[in-house]
């Protein structure tokens, strides 16, 4: 584990989520300074695009970068923002408002947008128009979701609120039928406070805010081991893709509530 950013002040300097856009380009959703930055594979900030309370940030199938707005507490606002990586100088539009209380973000192949919430049923499907899947929504009715992932025709999610700290898995065409892969904290006295989630050479990696750690899942199984420990309060981690000479086969990113930016190399 190397360190790719030092931060500030902890909680004070919440880096909240990251994304990498295939172009070279690393971007990180900074929560407190309201802004999301770009990074050169050498640590250098290339552009601060300026979005309210920015929470999950995801690359779609069009290379435009999306990212959830709204996500300090108590903001009644929320929604997603967009722009263009490749521009001069970036600049975020709303894509769709209205969505209190969002958090993580998810993009499937087909356009589709999903919106997390830690305080609400319903994991939030917006179609590539902009406009709510309602009835999706409803149906995916899992409490208290944080990161989201999709792989394949599934998502996945991990639930921030539940003591037991699940991870689920919501297969993309039948969102009813959610199902448990696993439970990471059996003492309900030891909840991992779980965070964002990726996948990585065919597992799930799982960051606990609480526990500091990097939890490794086993989609099929739903066995799990710690990947990595020692960190503080992880909040978002991401493979490594089209950025400089990092390793997209061994190396993710991981952001946390201290403000540091991390490089963690498995294996």
């Amino acid at each position: 584990m190397t360190v790719f950013r030092e931060g500030g002040v902890p909680l004070l300097d919440w880096r909240e989520n990251l994304e990498f856009d295939g172009r070279g380009t690393l971007w990180v959703a900074h929560l407190t300074k309201n802004r999301v930055e770009g990074y050169a594979p050498d640590g250098t900030l290339r552009a601060s695009v300026a979005v309210p309370g920015p929470g999950g940030i995801r690359r779609g199938p069009d290379g435009m970068m999306y990212v959830n707005f709204g996500v300090k507490p108590l903001t009644r606002a929320g929604g997603i923002m967009r722009f263009d990586p490749a521009a001069e100088r970036p600049r975020a539009e709303t894509f769709v408002a209205g969505i209190p209380g969002v958090n993580g973000l998810a993009v499937d192949a087909e356009g589709n947008f999903y919106l997390s919430r830690e305080l609400a049923t319903g994991i939030v499907r917006i179609r590539p128009d902009g406009t709510e899947d309602e009835e999706w929504t409803r149906k995916a009715d899992v409490f208290g979701t944080n990161g989201l992932e999709v792989v394949g025709d599934q998502l996945y999610a991990s639930v921030i609120t539940h003591t037991a700290s699940p991870v689920v898995r919501i297969p993309l065409k039948d969102p009813a039928h959610h199902t448990t892969v696993t439970e990471l904290s059996p003492n309900p006295l030891k909840t991992k406070v779980l965070d964002d989630l990726t996948f990585f050479d065919g597992d799930l990696v799982v960051a606990s805010f609480r526990d500091g750690e990097l939890i490794r899942v086993d989609p099929v199984t739903g066995r799990s081991c710690v990947l990595v420990n020692g960190l503080r309060m992880p909040t978002g981690v991401r493979v490594a893709r089209a950025f400089g000479d990092h390793d997209p086969r061994r190396e993710m990113f991981v952001v946390e509530a201290s403000g540091r930016i991390l490089k963690v190399t498995a294996g």
